[in-house]
């Protein structure tokens, strides 16, 4: 039996690294794990989507959307909720093959 890592099988079956379906892939990835930490810290802070939209600004529906990726955020809007939730934000970005971390 052939085992095959996972990057090998992203390759195959969503395309190569830097392909614009695999980067389709990687950015709605991140844009799922996201929603779930929005999520995650919301429950942690013991707050409904109500309060938390409360917070920022928006409808409850708004902070759904959210938390579910459906719908287009903006970085203003990532750093207000993440503001609201008293949750520290750390971006990374990759240049060129060199990691790059903003705090």
């Amino acid at each position: 039996m052939e085992i095959f890592s996972f990057d090998q099988i992203k390759d195959e079956f969503i395309g190569e690294i830097e392909t614009e379906r695999r980067v389709q892939y990687e950015q709605e990835l991140q844009l799922e794990v996201m929603g779930e930490m929005i999520r995650k810290v919301r429950l942690e802070r013991k707050l409904t989507q109500e309060e938390l939209g409360k917070l920022i600004g928006v409808q409850r529906a708004q902070i759904s959307k959210l938390e579910n990726n459906t719908t287009n955020v903006t970085m203003e809007k990532i750093l207000k909720v993440f503001g609201a939730l008293k949750a520290k934000v750390n971006f990374n970005v990759e240049i060129m093959n060199n990691k790059t971390q903003i705090v």
